[in-house]
C-alpha cells in the first residue's frame, strides 16, 4: 500500500483532533477503503495528509487498536485487523452520562496506575524511562502556551504503562478509553478564578515527581507520587461534581 491517503482532506483545527482522526480512519476501515490486512500509511504520511502532529497520529492508532480495528507489529507498522467486527468490550466515554460515573472509572484507573509506576521504576529500560521524560517535556512545551496538553498527558501515562514490561497495563489503559474525563472541564471550571496556568503548572509538578522517582529507580517513591497525583485529580473532579450539583 502506498503512503498516499487520497480519500482524506486536511482537518480543520477542532478542540480534539485525535477523535477526528480516529473517526476518519475508522470510517475508512468500516466502509472498506482500507481493507483487512492492509498496512496503514506511515506516521509521516498521515501527519502530512491529515495536517496533524505525530502525537495525534499515535493516539489515534492506539485508540483504533483498543477498538480492535487495528493491530500493530513491532518494527513493521500498523495494519487493519483481519476481522474488524471482533471489537472488544470497552468503556465508551459517550456512554458515561455523569461526572460521578467518570470519577468511578478514575478510581479504578488509580488502583492500576499506582502499581504501574512502581513496576516502571523496577523494570523500565533506559529507553523506556527516556520516553517518559520525553512525554513530560512535550507537556512542558504545550503547557507553556497555556494549552491543556491532553494528548501529551495520555502519552505520558501510557509510556509509564509500557515501562512496566507487562503489555496488559497498556491494554488496560486503552480499554478504559481516552476521553473518560476531559481535563478541560476542570481547567475551565468557574471556581478556577486564577485561570488555567496555575492549575496546569501544579499538574505538571505532580507529573515531574512521578518521572523523577521512576528515573531514580524508587518503586515506593513512584507509587507514592502517582498516588498523590491521581488522588489530587480525583479531588479536583469531585469538587467540579459538587459545583455542578450546587448549580
Amino acid at each position: 500500500m502506498t503512503d498516499k491517503l487520497t480519500p482524506f482532506r486536511p482537518l480543520a483545527p477542532p478542540r480534539n483532533l485525535t477523535e477526528e482522526v480516529v473517526g476518519r480512519l475508522a470510517e475508512e476501515i468500516t466502509r472498506g477503503g482500507l481493507q483487512p490486512g492492509a498496512r496503514l500509511p506511515t506516521e509521516q504520511a498521515m501527519m502530512s495528509s491529515l495536517g496533524v502532529s505525530r502525537t495525534v497520529v499515535r493516539e489515534a492508532v492506539a485508540a483504533l487498536r483498543a477498538e480492535g480495528l487495528v493491530v500493530t507489529r513491532q518494527g513493521v507498522g500498523a495494519f487493519v485487523a483481519s476481522d474488524g467486527k471482533r471489537r472488544p468490550f470497552r468503556l465508551d466515554p459517550d456512554g458515561i452520562e455523569s461526572l460521578s460515573e467518570a470519577i468511578n472509572v478514575m478510581e479504578l484507573r488509580r488502583a492500576v496506575e499506582i502499581d504501574a509506576a512502581g513496576l516502571a521504576a523496577e523494570r523500565g529500560t533506559e529507553a523506556q524511562i527516556a520516553a517518559i521524560g520525553e512525554a513530560l517535556e512535550a507537556m512542558d512545551r504545550v503547557i507553556a502556551s497555556v494549552d491543556s496538553a491532553i494528548d501529551e498527558d495520555r502519552l505520558f501515562h501510557r509510556a509509564i504503562a509500557e515501562a512496566t514490561g507487562n503489555p496488559q497495563f497498556t491494554r488496560f489503559l486503552e480499554f478504559l478509553g481516552h476521553f473518560v474525563i476531559p481535563r478541560r472541564a476542570v481547567v475551565d471550571a468557574p471556581w478556577r478564578r486564577e485561570g488555567a496556568k496555575p492549575f496546569l503548572d501544579l499538574f505538571q509538578k505532580e507529573h515531574r515527581a512521578i518521572f523523577e522517582a521512576i528515573r531514580d529507580r524508587s518503586p515506593e517513591g513512584a507509587r507514592g507520587a502517582m498516588r498523590k497525583h491521581l488522588t489530587n485529580s480525583l479531588k479536583r473532579y469531585r469538587k467540579l461534581a459538587e459545583d455542578q450539583k450546587a448549580g
